[in-house]
């Protein structure tokens, strides 16, 4: 998620910011690893379903299309494809370390777009 997040941020995750609310493009979202079982990642939400993903991917109602910030390197739905609306497990929405980063953490409309921000 550089340039966004870096290594040693911490984060405030919402674990009910989906429970009444779908997500929306540009948050960025915890979701379980579609590729690694037990595992975590951080990414934005580029597309939600029914819609068409940042590749023209067709996505299914209940599902959305994850990017990382750093198209470049970032391991994300364009290499798994979509994921299921059930499969995440927040919206983090606020960092707390480092100090001199604090403050909520923004969407991002590039990323949406799929380009770095």
């Amino acid at each position: 998620m550089w340039p966004t997040l870096r290594p040693g941020d911490r984060l405030l995750v919402d674990p009910k910011a989906f429970s009444a609310a779908a997500p929306r493009p540009g948050e960025i979202v915890l979701a379980r690893d579609p590729e690694m079982v037990g595992r975590r990642i951080l990414k934005r939400v580029a597309a939600v379903g029914a819609s068409r993903g940042p590749d023209g991917t067709e996505l299914p109602a209940g599902s959305v299309f994850l990017l990382g910030d750093d198209a470049e390197v970032s391991r994300d739905s364009r290499a798994f494809g979509p994921v299921a609306r059930t499969e995440l497990l927040g919206k983090a929405w606020y960092r707390y370390l480092p100090s001199e980063r604090r403050g909520p953490l923004e969407p991002a409309v590039s990323a949406v777009e799929g380009q770095s921000p």
